[in-house]
């Protein structure tokens, strides 16, 4: 049976002959002893990436985020970000749970925040709260599409947020896929912020891992959560080494999935019966409803059965490209759902 044209996720990505030959031939020592050469050669490549002093290797992007939150805040205080962010959709609620903090957030049509829809929930502590002391940006924004921050306002909610004594996290899990559609470098796009983590088994198609950066104390900071939380690994150089072919092989790839993605999203909205979200997609996310009788879980059933792979996100069909899928199989996955919308 052949292989199902599969457009869950970025995640499911399997790694590049380069990336296997890297593991299997990768130095290796005990990273919480902080003795694993490959793991300190891809915090350091994070760095000069991203332009940031310092970096510490973790297992997901939910672990990068949480360490983060925590490292950056004590218990009772708050953090604002977009009602339909990562952390606040599919996180478990450790904001709450590990860190003691209230997520204040904000309804924003796009999913990016501004600093005007900012400001009016911006409060210093007081004896009856303890006051906003992070704001979290996503970067793409998967819930609205593979959305991009533009610079300045990445920029102005920086600037206004230290002058109340804030901090700014990005959620960069799909970071360079917005470098690569802005074409700018990933450290022009993290420059205002004071920490970042992006994925390394999402956009880049690494199989596991992502990186936390910011200040030196900052990420001494995480290292310990990481440790806390049960991410400290030992001979894990076996899985930074595919991180690191992926940071150099993958990001020249990357337009190419941008351009299946508004491929898709445009063949999609010339047909009936189907309303997509966002017609001309900013990255490789995209998103579609039925309209009619048919169901958005029957259409996935019926695209299932003929091998294709997709999934249901907030009441919508979610479709998400990248290296592992080709022009020919987004041309074959779009006849595939041509058929199925003809289905009695």
């Amino acid at each position: 049976m052949d292989q199902p044209i599969d457009f869950r996720s970025d995640t499911v990505t399997k790694p590049s002959p380069a990336m296997r030959r890297a593991m299997a031939e990768a130095e290796v020592g005990d990273d919480v002893m902080g003795e694993d050469p490959t793991v300190r050669k891809l915090e350091e490549r994070a760095c000069e990436l991203l332009g940031k002093p310092a970096a510490v290797f973790v297992p997901t992007g939910t672990m990068g985020n949480q360490a983060a939150i925590k490292a950056h805040t004590n218990p009772g205080e708050e953090i604002i970000c977009d009602e339909r962010s990562h952390i606040v959709l599919y996180e478990m609620g450790m904001a709450a749970a590990f860190s003691g903090c209230m997520t204040r957030t904000i309804a924003s049509p796009d999913g990016l925040l501004s600093w005007a829809t900012i400001e009016p929930r911006m409060r210093p502590a007081s004896d009856h709260y303890r006051g906003v002391t992070l704001i979290e940006v996503e970067n793409t924004h998967n819930a609205a599409g593979g959305r991009i921050y533009p610079l300045e306002t990445l920029a102005e909610i920086s600037v206004k947020a230290h002058q109340r004594g804030a901090k700014v996290h990005m959620d960069g899990a799909r970071l360079f896929n917005a470098a690569a559609a802005m074409d700018e470098s990933p450290a022009t796009i993290v420059e205002s912020v004071d920490s970042v983590s992006f994925c390394l088994s999402k956009g880049l198609g690494a199989p596991v891992g992502s990186v936390v950066v910011g200040e030196e104390d900052f990420v001494e900071k995480a290292r310990l959560v990481r440790k806390g939380l049960g991410g400290g690994m030992r001979q894990s150089g076996v899985i930074a080494a595919a991180g690191l072919v992926a940071l150099e092989e993958t990001p020249p790839m990357l337009p190419c999935d941008h351009e299946n993605a508004r491929y898709i999203a445009a063949s999609l909205a010339n047909m009936d019966k189907l309303s997509v979200e966002n017609p001309v997609p900013e990255t490789n996310i995209l998103f579609f409803r039925t309209e009619g009788e048919l169901s958005e879980e029957e259409l996935l059933e019926r695209l299932r059965r003929r091998g294709v792979l997709a999934l249901m996100s907030g009441g919508r069909i979610r479709i998400v490209t990248h290296r592992d899928v080709s022009r020919q199989q987004c041309e074959a996955a779009v006849d595939a759902v041509a058929e199925a919308l003809r289905e009695g």
